[in-house]
């Protein structure tokens, strides 16, 4: 897998991620919409830990710098 994500993209994933935690914790949210948000936010916890986005691969997105050959 190449990486297709830059730091900034990780970072903003994982505040995401977080912020659905603390409303779950804090029972903000709950329910369905509960549940859906905390798949979303696990899948951009894998995504920002492997740098690496299966939709932007499909959509042929990359927030990464090109290196210059």
């Amino acid at each position: 897998m190449k990486k297709n994500m830059n730091n900034i993209d990780k970072t903003i994933r994982i505040l995401i991620a977080v912020a659905v935690a603390l409303l779950y914790y804090f029972n903000v949210i709950e329910g369905t919409l509960a549940y859906v948000l905390m798949g979303v936010a696990i899948v951009f916890l894998i995504t920002s830990l492997i740098s690496f986005c299966p939709l932007y691969k499909i959509l042929g997105i990359s927030t990464c710098k090109l290196k210059a050959k």
